[in-house]
C-alpha cells in the first residue's frame, strides 16, 4: 500500500520523535465514506503525548506540504484526511494489477517461514459427512491466503485411524459384515454396521466388552484384526480421495493417529524424567495450571490418550518440519484440549509451543443439531457435492444451452457453491445445513462472483481488450469506488490472515461484485469515448476476483 506509507512518511516529518514510522502506519485508517477522503490519521494518541487537543495537533500536521499522490488535505476533528490525486491513483493501481496479475495483493511477511497445517482429519471408516467440510475449506483457504502473504505451508492431514471404535467395527463385521458388500460400497456399508453396533449395544452392553476386546488385540499386532483395520484404512482413504479431488485440496501428509503409535513411549519417558507426570487416582496427569483441568497422560490401565499422542505428533512435526507456526483447524469444543497440549509442552521446555494456534470454528447443523455418524444422523458431503455439480448443470443448459465444456463448469460452479457457502459465514459461527440456501446462484453466493467474472470475460473480449494499459488514463467519478475497493485488496488479504478468518476474503469479493454489476448498469463500457479505460479497470477487477475466489479455494469458470 504506497499511498499509506507515503501519508506516513509525509505524517512522520510533522510528528518527529512521537511515534516510529510502523506505529504511524498502523494508525492510519480508511474512513467510512468516500467524501470524507481515502486515507485518515487520528491524532488522539499524540495528544496525550504532546499534551495538546487532537483537533490542534491535526490542524498542525494539515499545515505541510503534500505529496504529489495527494491532492488535497482537511482536517475534520481530531482527524487528518487526506484526498489522493484520482487520476494517478487509478492508474498506477491499474497498471499495477494488470503487471502483477495474480500476484498483486503478495505480502512477504511470510518469507522464509513455515507454517504447519493440522486439517480435515476424518475418521476412517466413517462418511465424509458436511461435519468435516469446514476444518478442510477453513484449512486450505487459511494455508492459500498464508502462501499468499509469504509463507511455507505444510498441510496434514491428521487421519483418524486409531481408537477403540475400530475394536466396535471388528467386532460388527465379522458378526454381520460380508466382504462382497464392503467391496461394493466400503463406506457406506462400514457406517451400517458401526450404527448397527451402537443400537445393538444398547440393548446388549457386553458388545462394548467384545469391542474393547478386539481394539486390544490390534493394539497387541493380532493378524487378524490387523488385516481388517489396514482393508478398512485402504477403502476409506480411496474413498476420501474422490471427494477431496472434487473440492480441490491435497495435502502433503496423511500421517495419521497410527502413525505416532511407536513414538508415545518417547513422549512419556521425557515427561517422566523431566519430572512432570503425577499419579492421580491410579492415572498419570500432568498439572497445568489451577485454571483448567490436569492434562491426562495414561488411564489407569496404562493405555495412553489423545493427549499423548497430540504432544507426542507436536514435537515431531516441530523436529521434522521446523515450523514456525502450527494452525490447528479443529472445532471449538477442542479448546481445553489444545490449551492444555500447549501448558505442557511450555512446561516441557518447549519454547515454540507458544506459536501453536487453535483455530476453532462452530458445527455445521442439521435441523439445529450436530451431525452424528453413531446416531445415523449425517449428510454425506460427496452427496451434497454431487447434487451441486447436478443442479449448476441444470441451470447452466436452461441459460446459456450453447455453452461448452458444461460437465467442468458445472463442477466448478457447484463446488464453489458448497465451498463459498460455508467461507461467507465467520468461522466461529455455527451453521444451519441447507441444500436450498447452499446451492442458490443468486445473491450473496460462490456462483454470483464466479457468474461477475464470467460477465466481465464477455466484456474484454467484446471489446477486443489486449490487457495492456491505455496510454492515456482518465478517471471518471463513477469509477472511483471500484479503484477505492481494489486498492483494499492487499490490506484485506494481511487482515483475513492476521486474523485466520477466510470470511474477510468472502465478503470483500462479493463487495467487489456488486460494486461491479451495479458500474455495468450505469455505465456504458464499449463503445464510449472511455471504453479503453474503463476495459482495464473491468480486467483488473476480473484479476482481484479471480485471486479471491483461489484463495477461498474456488476455481472461475470464463463462461457461465
Amino acid at each position: 500500500m504506497n499511498e499509506k506509507r507515503e501519508f506516513a512518511a509525509y505524517l512522520q516529518r510533522h510528528i518527529g520523535e512521537g511515534l516510529t514510522f510502523e506505529q504511524i502506519v498502523s494508525l492510519i485508517e480508511k474512513p467510512k465514506q468516500l467524501h470524507q477522503g481515502d486515507l485518515a490519521f487520528p491524532c488522539f494518541q499524540l495528544a496525550k503525548i504532546y499534551k495538546s487537543s487532537p483537533a490542534e495537533i491535526a490542524s498542525r500536521l494539515s499545515a505541510g506540504s503534500l505529496p504529489s499522490l495527494f491532492s488535497k488535505i482537511e482536517t475534520v476533528g481530531g482527524y487528518v484526511n487526506v484526498f489522493l490525486d484520482k487520476k494517478s491513483a487509478a492508474a498506477n493501481l491499474i497498471t499495477n494489477i494488470l503487471k502483477e496479475q495474480e500476484n498483486y495483493g503478495r505480502h512477504l511477511i511470510g518469507k522464509d517461514k513455515t507454517i504447519v497445517f493440522d486439517l480435515s482429519s476424518p475418521n476412517i471408516a466413517k462418511p465424509f459427512s458436511m461435519g468435516h467440510l469446514r476444518s478442510t475449506v477453513i484449512g486450505s483457504s487459511l494455508a492459500s491466503i498464508s502462501e499468499k502473504c509469504g509463507y511455507k505451508t505444510v498441510k496434514i492431514n491428521y487421519i483418524g485411524d486409531w481408537g477403540t471404535q475400530f475394536g466396535k467395527l471388528i467386532s460388527a463385521y465379522l458378526r454381520w459384515g460380508t466382504e462382497e458388500k464392503v467391496k461394493a460400497n466400503p463406506i457406506q456399508e462400514l457406517t451400517k454396521l458401526y450404527v448397527r453396533f451402537h443400537e445393538e449395544a444398547d440393548n446388549d452392553p457386553a458388545l462394548n466388552d467384545e469391542g474393547r476386546k478386539w481394539f486390544k488385540q490390534l493394539e497387541d499386532g493380532d493378524p487378524q484384526a490387523t488385516q481388517l483395520w489396514v482393508w478398512f484404512k485402504d477403502v476409506s482413504l480411496n474413498a476420501f480421495q474422490k471427494i477431496y479431488e472434487l473440492l480441490g485440496v491435497e495435502f502433503d501428509s496423511y500421517n495419521g493417529e497410527a502413525f505416532f503409535n511407536d513414538k508415545m513411549d518417547a513422549t512419556v519417558k521425557e515427561l517422566m524424567e523431566k519430572k512432570l507426570l503425577e499419579l492421580s487416582d491410579g492415572a498419570q496427569i500432568v498439572n497445568v495450571g489451577e485454571d483448567i483441568p490436569p492434562c491426562l497422560i495414561k488411564k489407569t490401565d496404562g493405555a495412553t490418550l489423545y493427549a499423548t499422542r497430540d504432544l507426542t505428533a507436536a514435537i515431531y512435526r516441530k523436529n521434522t518440519y521446523d515450523f514456525d507456526q502450527a494452525f490447528y483447524v479443529v472445532g471449538h469444543e477442542q479448546s481445553l484440549h489444545f490449551e492444555q497440549i500447549k501448558r505442557v509442552l511450555s512446561k516441557m521446555g518447549y519454547e515454540w509451543a507458544k506459536n501453536m494456534h487453535h483455530v476453532p470454528f462452530g458445527l455445521i447443523l442439521q435441523d439445529g443439531k450436530k451431525m452424528s455418524t453413531r446416531k445415523g444422523r449425517t449428510v454425506l458431503l460427496e452427496n451434497v457435492l454431487l447434487d451441486a455439480i447436478q443442479l449448476a448443470e441444470n441451470n447452466i443448459r436452461e441459460k446459456n444451452p450453447a455453452l461448452l465444456e458444461v460437465d467442468e463448469v458445472a463442477r466448478q460452479v457447484g463446488v464453489g457453491a458448497v465451498i463459498f457457502h460455508d467461507l461467507k459465514n465467520e468461522k466461529g459461527n455455527d451453521v444451519e445445513f441447507s441444500l436450498e440456501q447452499m446451492l442458490k446462484f443468486e445473491g450473496d453466493t460462490g456462483p454470483y462472483v464466479q457468474y461477475t467474472a464470467a460477465r466481465i470475460q464477455t466484456l474484454l473480449n467484446k471489446g477486443n481488450f489486449n490487457r495492456q494499459m491505455p496510454d492515456e488514463f482518465s478517471i471518471a467519478e463513477e469509477s472511483w469506488e471500484l479503484i477505492s475497493v481494489l486498492n483494499e485488496f492487499p490490506l484485506i488479504v494481511q487482515n483475513a490472515f492476521f486474523r485466520k478468518e477466510p470470511s474477510i476474503i468472502s465478503k470483500y469479493v462479493l463487495k467487489l461484485s456488486h460494486k461491479f454489476n451495479h458500474y455495468y448498469g450505469s455505465v456504458k463500457i464499449l463503445n464510449s469515448d472511455e471504453t479503453a479505460e474503463r476495459l482495464a479497470l473491468c480486467a483488473s477487477i476480473q484479476i482481484v476476483l479471480k485471486e479471491g475466489l483461489r484463495l477461498l479455494g474456488i476455481q472461475t469458470p470464463k463462461q457461465m
